[in-house]
């Protein structure tokens, strides 16, 4: 007696097509490069997190009066001693607080001979979007010698997405010290800011410098698991897509 299989019992091999071989391999091996690379970021990441961890927690030290690597200031805590020039600040658009749209102030501080001279921009905190004026705030305007603290900040590329800087605008998007100083007349400015620290006995009033706080997102895990879940994907795809049914 001569038995037959059904279409759906019938055994199958892998037998893949030329086609579909040249577009699933350069693909499945592009994903796990990509989820490589991620896990390779990550490793980066927190490295660069335990080093920004050990920056803010260490002790302030003054400003170095010639600053030949800013990227080694980066996030540490120094002191700066200068006098404020009150007629050349600036105003950076902030995120909200508490609900109240605003901005950072930026007042340029003019270092004595003996530190070298120079300017450097002070991120002196929050100010209401209501005493952006200086005259609606003369308490803000700061005369006489300071010595400020604060943690050294660099500036960023804008995002692709984020709004660049437009010379003569009233506020700044992001900062920038060599587009502020050519807009405000200034030379000799430090390629950085310093964020000055605030006061707890002034708990949230203007002007109380900017909280230390390093927000650095570390999404490369969830990245690499996708890239690399992707490729099983595919991979999965391409093998029960191409087993054919045995020829007699």
């Amino acid at each position: 007696m001569r038995v037959t299989m059904s279409a759906a019992t019938e055994p199958r091999r892998f037998r893949p097509s030329l086609w579909a071989t040249l577009i699933t391999v350069p693909a499945v091996l592009v994903m796990l490069g990509l989820g490589t690379w991620q896990m390779q970021r990550l490793h980066w990441k927190e490295d660069l997190v335990r080093r920004v961890e050990q920056r803010l927690h260490a002790a302030p030290v003054p400003l170095p009066s010639v600053i030949t690597d800013p990227e080694a200031l980066e996030f540490r805590p120094v002191t700066v001693a200068g006098r404020f020039l009150n007629d050349k600040e600036m105003l950076l658009v902030a995120r909200p607080r508490q609900g109240q749209a605003g901005y950072e102030l930026l007042t340029p501080l003019q270092r004595p001979a003996s530190d070298g001279g120079g300017v450097v921009l002070v991120n002196r905190g929050f100010l209401p979007m209501d005493r952006r004026d200086p005259a609606s705030r003369p308490d803000s305007r700061v005369e006489g010698p300071v010595t400020v603290s604060g943690l050294v900040r660099l500036p960023h590329p804008a995002g692709w997405l984020q709004p660049g800087n437009r010379p003569g605008a009233e506020s700044w998007m992001r900062l920038d010290p060599p587009a502020m100083a050519a807009a405000v007349g200034l030379e000799n400015v430090a390629p950085l800011a310093v964020e000055a620290t605030p006061d707890p006995a002034r708990g949230n009033a203007p002007l109380n410098g900017i909280q230390p706080l390093v927000e650095l997102p570390n999404n490369h895990r969830q990245y690499a698991f996708t890239w690399y879940s992707l490729a099983a994907t595919l991979a999965v795809v391409y093998v029960l897509s191409q087993r054919r049914r045995s020829t007699p």
